[in-house]
């Protein structure tokens, strides 16, 4: 509290020890009662139990797999599509803003109605959980467009393009060896808000009837309360590492663009 004063004198420590509080007394209450055997009894029973289902691995398997296959597609398409906006057609820019946020305008639940009344494919697909990837795209677009239109801004693109083009490269040489390694910071910025999307999806894979990790947590909920508070302290632990990896990556990506690494 001393360090805490000393960069923050006055109001300013009160104000955000109370913000430290509102956060942390909800998350110790829960992380209390996720401890709770009953009686005055306190174990780590209801953690032991979520690592023992099969269910919670299985849940958590699917829901990485599905993140790990919609952070390919979604950079595979909206890298080049980016980059060629930015480059070649910048009158583009105002079609790709509202494309991109149309995920916002349509609710969810009307999303995958009509993603099931229009789309058909073969049954490898459409019958299997990899057809949750289609409408993560679609919701993960909003953040990974802004995240690498953003980045795209940052640089001179232009200049790298014809620097690199000068000396021989082709397109995807240039894309490998000049643009993407200077879009480290908002690669990784981009992966990890679409990591933190599909693991907290659940309309999307409860009206489908598939058992995502979103919808073991809220089964869980449903059957028992001390478990539910378990799985809800674990998926807090997964948000924070995906936040401070944003962090760390964007404070990385700064020191890059300013060259001074």
């Amino acid at each position: 509290m001393t360090a805490i004063k000393r960069w923050l004198p006055g109001w300013r420590a009160w104000v955000l020890g109370l913000v430290g509080l509102y956060f942390m007394v909800p998350l110790l209450a829960t992380g209390g009662f996720s401890l709770w055997a009953g009686g005055d009894r306190y174990n780590f029973s209801a953690y032991a139990a979520l690592l023992e289902s099969s269910d919670f691995w299985d849940s958590l398997g699917l829901s990485v797999r599905l993140a790990v296959l919609t952070i390919v597609i979604s950079l595979v398409l909206l890298v080049p599509t980016v980059y060629w906006v930015q480059l070649r057609a910048p009158r583009l820019r105002p079609l790709m803003e509202f494309l991109a946020v149309l995920p916002f305008v349509v609710p969810p639940i009307a999303l995958v109605e009509g993603l099931g009344s229009l789309y058909t494919g073969p049954q490898w697909l459409i019958g299997t959980p990899d057809f949750l990837v289609v409408a993560y795209v679609i919701l993960a677009l909003p953040y990974t467009y802004r995240a690498l239109d953003v980045g795209m801004r940052s640089l001179d693109i232009r200049t790298l393009s014809e620097a690199a083009q000068s000396l021989g490269a082709n397109w995807p040489t240039l894309m490998v060896r000049a643009i993407l390694p200077n879009l480290i910071g908002t690669l990784v910025g981009a992966t990890l808000l679409t990591l933190a999307i599909v693991m907290g999806e659940f309309t999307f894979a409860n009206v489908l009837l598939f058992n995502t990790f979103a919808v073991y947590i809220n089964y869980v909920g449903q059957n028992s309360g001390t478990e539910a508070a378990a799985l809800s302290l674990l998926s807090f632990v997964m948000t924070w590492l995906a936040m401070a990896g944003i962090l760390i990556t964007g404070r990385r990506g700064q020191v890059q663009l300013g060259g001074a690494r």
